[in-house]
């Protein structure tokens, strides 16, 4: 389930009049605007806020983009709120308890706060906005992230943030709804200007249009979209639990994989220590070292080193151009997040780059060894690696999913972590991941394992795809 759209389709409903009902008896929007006006002359002869210029006319009849309900009215962002009418203050004048909001607190599409620092928590210079509890606040900047949502106290904020009002006694809880539908978000993408960071001018975003039901109907609408996004946030909340429980569920089928409890043994299979033995005459068996307790009959203990030869890589000196820019591909780490199906390089090297690298084959399993310690990834293609990247070539005692499977396995990743030395960023060497002791099922059952894991597997992804 996309959330995200159907929090679209939820505003984009509200907007259209068809999220609650219209009651006949709801005083029309019209009486609303009426108000707004009286009001916005009296602040005009007070001398509280300028006349504002008049548009252009370009037609008798406006286009609108969508017919609205009976007591409905179209109107402009800067016809009913004081948009562009801001307080700026220096920073060195703000105490250092106020709340200063910048862009970066606030949640892209939930607009929720990642946090709330006061001005003695942050380094800022420049001048800042000023806003009071209540105050909508918006984001000209990038409004594609929708950034839009409602100050819970007065503060400061960036002057990327738009903060500001509305005249009468209009929701701006609504408003911001509006703000932050598809409709309201397709028309600042249509007048943004900037490339890299386009932004919406005072005088576009006052120009917005806004669709206006009666008051009492704004409060429904209001109530209504809050009931409904506490059920989406409940969803998200759920579909992250049930993420979790599955990556959980999958790393408790490598455990008992590893363990020889994920499918029967065969008295038939030809035990993994003979054909090691035959395979690798110096193959050093090990005993149980606590970690494989009671191992299945036919089973064995060795090191990582006697089933696979492992291969560190190295970079091609990048001062060489003529090393990159080919066809063969070159993995790094971020390339591993694939992980069972590593089909794709970020970078790639030429023919000459190639020769001086070390070259895996395909089915090797590729193990980050420094940084992010444990990841790992099965190459679908022949290529090389960078030096943070250890490969295990699988030899013929071993299944080469299977060992792809072992290298991933919670225990072998906590072998692997216990092993790493830093100052500043873990490491494992070649010796040390070489020396990790794994357990060795025959190779018939290694291949009923793999077949096993990868059918439980499929059903996990299917429901994880489904969410």
């Amino acid at each position: 389930m996309d959330t995200k759209a159907l929090r679209q389709k939820i505003l984009d409903l509200a907007i259209h009049g068809k999220l609650v009902s219209q009651d006949p008896n709801d005083e029309p929007a019209s009486v609303l605007l009426e108000r707004i006006r009286a009001e916005k002359e009296r602040l005009i002869k007070e001398g509280k806020i300028k006349k504002g210029k008049k548009s252009a006319k370009t037609s008798d009849k406006p286009h609108y983009p969508f017919e609205l309900p009976k007591g409905w009215e179209w109107t402009t962002l800067g016809e009913i709120s004081n948009y562009g009418i801001n307080t700026s203050v220096k920073v060195e004048e703000i105490d250092d308890n106020n709340w200063v909001l910048e862009l970066e607190d606030i949640e892209k599409d939930s607009a929720k706060l990642i946090q709330k620092l006061s001005k003695n928590k942050r380094e800022i210079k420049g001048t800042r906005h000023k806003f009071y509890k209540g105050n909508v606040l918006y984001s000209k900047l990038r409004t594609y992230l929708n950034k839009v949502l409602i100050a819970s106290e007065d503060g400061y904020c960036t002057t990327e943030i738009m903060p500001f009002d509305t005249y009468g006694i209009l929701s701006n809880e609504y408003i911001c709804h509006v703000l932050r539908s598809s409709y309201f978000l397709d028309y600042t993408l249509q007048c943004g200007y900037g490339v890299k960071m386009p932004r919406l001018s005072t005088t576009d975003a006052c120009n917005g249009v806004i669709p206006l039901p009666p008051l009492h109907e704004q409060y429904r609408i209001v109530k209504e979209i809050k009931r409904w996004f506490t059920l989406i946030s409940m969803i998200e909340k759920e579909k992250d639990n049930l993420r979790e429980t599955i990556k959980q569920a999958k790393a408790k089928v490598l455990d008992l994989a590893i363990h020889g409890k994920l499918v029967p043994q065969n008295p038939n299979d030809k035990p993994a220590v003979e054909l090691l033995k035959r395979i690798n005459p110096k193959a050093e068996i090990i005993s149980d070292n606590g970690h494989y307790q009671k191992l299945p009959v036919g089973w064995t203990i060795c090191r990582l080193k006697d089933i696979s030869k492992i291969v560190t890589g190295s970079t091609p000196s990048k001062s060489n151009r003529g090393y990159y820019g080919g066809i063969f591909p070159f993995f790094k780490p971020a390339d591993l997040d694939a992980g069972r199906h590593v089909y794709k390089a970020t970078e790639c090297l030429s023919e000459d780059g190639k020769k001086v690298s070390r070259v895996v084959p395909k089915g090797a399993t590729a193990i980050c060894c420094i940084g992010t310690i444990g990841k790992v990834g099965y190459l679908m293609y022949e290529g090389a690696t960078n030096q943070q990247i250890n490969c295990a070539i699988p030899s013929k005692v071993v299944d080469s999913v299977f060992l792809f499977y072992l290298c991933a396995s919670p225990l072998f990743n906590d072998k692997l972590n216990s092993e790493s030395s830093a100052v500043t960023i873990s490491i494992v060497n070649k010796s040390k991941i070489e020396a990790i002791s794994v357990p060795l099922p025959p190779l018939a059952e290694q291949k009923r394992i793999v077949s096993k894991i990868e059918e439980i597997f499929a059903q996990l992804e299917a429901i994880e795809t489904a969410l």
